[in-house]
């Protein structure tokens, strides 16, 4: 359901070209079918001109409510269209049990 909400507001609050949402979530110390961790790769004509930072806020903005509350992490990698072809993503790393070892 979390997943189904990020995906509905970024087609909504951007020009969408390419969208991949991934729940990561089982790499992580949480229980079976949590929704907590999230890697996201969108291709936005609004990022055209904008820095990293800028596109992140963009996305951070747009999805406030829920990193306030069910999303621990966001791992995010944005593009213009014009820089956008096809690139790999890179895979996230485990995790490492977030205990503070």
């Amino acid at each position: 359901m979390i997943q189904e909400t990020i995906e509905q507001k970024l087609n909504d609050q951007f020009s969408v070209k390419h969208l991949e949402i991934v729940n990561e979530s089982h790499m992580h110390s949480v229980p079976a079918n949590s929704e907590t961790h999230f890697k996201v790769v969108l291709v936005a004509d609004e990022f055209a001109g904008m820095n990293k930072v800028k596109q992140h806020q963009a996305i951070y903005a747009a999805l406030k409510d829920e990193l306030a509350g069910p999303v621990h992490a966001l791992a995010l990698h944005t593009f213009a269209p014009d820089t956008w072809q096809k690139q790999s993503v890179p895979d996230s790393p485990n995790c490492l049990g977030g205990n503070g070892k």
